[in-house]
């Protein structure tokens, strides 16, 4: 019998230096947003109150801490010098993009933090985690290194979890975590099958890739985790995105697919080869499960990938509740986009688990590209490795209040291009941050703390 197992929602804690740089090339909201003026403040509250309705609603909840920013490390490590103040001066004035990529506070969207595999997927029957190297984009590349040193600060038992390095920083292996990869099971204990979207392989012809925006994942990289992650070969599909979505701004595979337990919910533009796909879905999920999985396909007719895009319908987060059916939370603007609107509307007359949705605001995050399921990194444990975790990033409402408070404390309302510049924003920050490892007692997982 499978050991029971639930899965934990670990957000990511939106950070101090929240703005809108349009840095991501492929992402059409942080390009569309570009230059314009953010909310800090406004931007981590949200993603506290979406953290708190999910826990409200009975579901595991934790929090990642954000990354140190200014990255004055990567400034240094590429010629600036002299005082932290002198450092953010020269960078403003030689190169503002630069300067706004190490500031960046994109380690928000924490289902790029990581791949996670289950223990009840690995041979070995530990956890497995490969923190993402995000090489496809130089302001995320920065996050790796902190990232899996706040992995390993949570899941510190070695017997119960596997860490493993990023992979080597080459675009031939570029990783992007969970936002390119689904696991489907009949229950969150027991064994299933792991679904890797990629969008390139390094060994094909550049002709049959995206010809506007770059395919970040690729094949090699996928392949790379499902080994480290002791994965059964038989239970573990690579599937190609689509190329032409991809082109229309589905720079991640979860633009256009969500999965939870038997359930898949996905674009019919989703992978290339949509027939191939679904056929290889069916048949790897029926030979580990013995059930056919419920694959709900969302034609273009229903929903065109235009507004499966602006609505971020699929990049919303399918739970399951207590009461053994599932939830759908949903963007705000599904509720505005009256396509995705109408197709929420129907789901629970479907027939599916899926028998209620939400909707809630996380517009700070939705305007620089990144919807509910953006902003969470899901890891399934069974009691025994949820007792192994570092029990204080769980969220409580003590928790909860307690970063409420911290946020109010510390955070700007209002962040413009031109602040960056501001050597008492870097300060601001680590002050911020260095109070917040001690409300999560997570130790010194920052360069500033020595």
């Amino acid at each position: 019998m499978p050991e029971p197992a639930t899965e934990v929602n670990f957000d990511g804690l939106i950070g101090p230096t929240h703005n809108y740089a349009g840095l991501a090339r492929g992402n059409l909201a942080s390009q569309h947003h570009g230059g314009t003026v953010s909310n800090p403040k406004q931007a981590a509250l949200e993603g506290l109150k979406k953290m708190k309705f999910l826990a409200d609603l009975g579901l595991a909840q934790a929090v990642l801490p954000p990354q140190e920013r200014p990255d004055l490390q990567a400034l240094r490590r590429l010629g600036f010098s002299g005082s932290d103040a002198h450092v953010l001066e020269s960078a403003a004035r030689e190169d503002t993009g630069l300067l706004a990529a190490c500031y960046s506070a994109s380690s928000m969207w924490a289902a790029n933090a990581a791949t996670v595999s289950p223990s009840a997927d690995t041979r070995d029957g530990r956890v497995h985690f490969t923190p993402a190297n995000l090489v496809s984009q130089f302001h995320r590349s920065l996050e790796s290194t902190t990232t899996s040193r706040i992995l390993r600060a949570i899941f510190h038992d070695e017997s119960a979890f596997a860490h493993h390095l990023p992979l080597p920083a080459s675009m031939q292996l570029a990783d992007e975590g969970a936002a390119n990869h689904v696991r489907l099971a009949p229950g969150h204990g027991e064994s299933g099958i792991q679904i890797f979207a990629y969008g390139r392989s390094s060994t094909e012809s550049a002709t049959i890739r995206p010809k506007k925006f770059p395919a970040r994942q690729t094949l090699q990289a996928s392949s790379a985790i499902a080994r480290l992650h002791q994965l059964d070969h038989g239970a573990t599909l690579f599937i190609r995105q689509n190329p032409a979505a991809i082109d229309n701004g589905v720079f991640h595979n979860d633009v256009v697919a969500v999965g939870n337990e038997n359930v898949l919910l996905w674009h019919a533009l989703a992978f290339a080869d949509r027939t191939a796909g679904r056929l290889e879905i069916e048949s790897a999920y029926r030979q580990r499960a013995a059930r056919d999985p419920i694959l709900i396909e969302v034609s273009e007719q229903q929903v065109p990938l235009a507004d499966a895009v602006q609505s971020y319908l699929f990049n919303s987060q399918l739970v399951s509740l207590p009461d053994n059916s599932m939830a759908l939370i949903c963007p705000a603007e599904c509720g505005r986009i009256a396509n995705a609107r109408e197709f929420v509307s129907r789901l629970p007359e479907m027939g599916t688990p899926i028998r209620s949705a939400h909707f809630i605001d996380v517009r700070q995050s939705m305007n620089n590209g990144g919807g509910p399921a953006c902003l969470r990194l899901r890891v399934v444990l069974t009691e025994r490795e949820r007792a192994a975790v570092l029990s204080s990033v769980f969220l409580t409402d003590a928790l909860y209040g307690a970063l409420t408070d911290w946020v109010r404390r510390h955070y700007r309302d209002r962040l413009s291009a031109a602040d960056l510049a501001d050597p008492t924003l870097a300060l601001e920050s680590r002050r911020a941050l260095d109070e917040l490892t001690k409300l999560l007692n997570i130790g010194s997982i920052y360069p500033f703390q020595g």
